[in-house]
């Protein structure tokens, strides 16, 4: 049932802050939209730790954040050496080595490193991901190991934990 509540919660919540409008019709269509969802989902009986993760949330606070700020250096990496200096362009496949437990931690994993401009997930197999990589920069994070601990920590909620101490 917190499951349930919870998809509930974050459907409300999403689709609010991506339509951005209050009117009544909408907010009435968005709310029917929402309970139908969620009950084909509760249906199939489809809501459960691993598709809608509760316990990663407060960790997802933190990760996000770092996520976000690997984006941005990431685009300015990829922008310079693309605009000002192509010999810094070292294109490149690697094997990165995943640490998750779970497949929503290696789904998490990919996915950043997706996001992450310079880098493209092009497949995983069993706890190998291959990675294409533009520049030295991009490949930096995946090749320490730093974003896989950081996901795996996420993951296990250890992340959440050493940001308090």
């Amino acid at each position: 049932m917190v499951h349930i509540l919870s998809l509930t919660a974050v459907l409300s919540i999403t689709w609010w802050l991506l339509s951005g409008y209050f009117l009544g019709l909408l907010m009435s269509l968005g709310a029917v939209s929402i309970v139908l969802v969620v009950w084909i989902v509760h249906r199939m009986d489809a809501v459960d730790d691993e598709v809608h993760p509760i316990r990663i949330v407060t960790s997802m606070l933190v990760y996000f954040p770092w996520l976000i700020w690997e984006i941005i250096k990431a685009n300015f990496d990829v922008a310079y050496a693309i605009l000002f200096d192509g010999n810094r362009l070292e294109k490149r496949l690697i094997l990165v080595n995943s640490t998750q437990k779970s497949e929503i931690g290696q789904v998490i994993l990919a996915n950043s490193i997706t996001l992450t401009p310079g880098t493209v997930t092009i497949g995983v197999d069993g706890n190998s991901i291959t990675v294409h990589s533009l520049t030295k920069f991009a490949r930096s994070g995946l090749e320490t190991g730093v974003m896989d601990e950081r996901v795996t920590a996420l993951e296990t909620d250890a992340f959440y934990q050493s940001t308090l101490k």
